[in-house]
């Protein structure tokens, strides 16, 4: 599918050159009689380097043509994660780095769009937030809810991230997956 210049806007999946990259920032900019220019930051799926790209009115581009798969982790061994089909299950190792960041917060068991291009596993998706378990971390005292002071704490998949004071091991936490954030104690 060719996208104009004004759908390439943040999330969209875009292909250029054999290779499918992600919008991460977009800008549109009126310019006069020099038409109107989109000024994109585009993710490399591959690589994960970010590089700016300026689409112009007459540039067309293509959509990647990415297939998406429902995958559980099973566990994870050394620097992979093991996902396995949920439809046909067949299994797949893929390296931690392929994923990126927000691979330290899937849990084992979790479902995930792993993300393929050409056959072959170039990233995944998966919620902004996701409840974890702490595993790992010192008491909470009773009256500690009123101040902004943060403790670390290990969660069930290894990730360190700090909370409020009044977190106990065994509770669950909502935590941004794209920042690493304490979010909120589930209920």
């Amino acid at each position: 599918m060719i996208l104009s210049h004004t759908e390439v806007k943040v999330g969209v999946l875009i292909e250029l050159d054999g290779v499918p990259y992600r919008v991460v920032e977009s800008t549109h900019k009126a310019l006069g009689r020099g038409g109107a220019v989109v000024q994109a930051k585009i993710k490399n799926l591959v690589t994960g380097g970010v590089v700016e790209k300026s689409f112009r009115t007459a540039d067309k581009v293509s959509t990647a043509e990415v297939s998406r798969q429902n995958m559980q982790l099973l566990y994870r061994e050394g620097n992979g994660l093991v996902f396995m089909d949920t439809e046909t299950y067949d299994q797949e190792t893929v390296p931690e780095d392929v994923l990126g960041d927000q691979a330290r917060y899937v849990a084992e068991g979790a479902t995930v769009q792993v993300l393929k291009f050409n056959g072959r596993t170039i990233g995944f998706e998966m919620p902004n937030a996701v409840f974890l378990k702490v595993v790992e971390t010192e008491p909470g005292a009773k009256g500690d809810t009123a101040t902004t002071a943060l403790k670390p704490a290990k969660l069930e998949t290894g990730v360190s991230v700090n909370v409020p004071l009044f977190i106990n091991e065994g509770d669950s936490v909502k935590i941004n997956t794209l920042n690493g954030n304490y979010l909120e104690r589930a209920k």
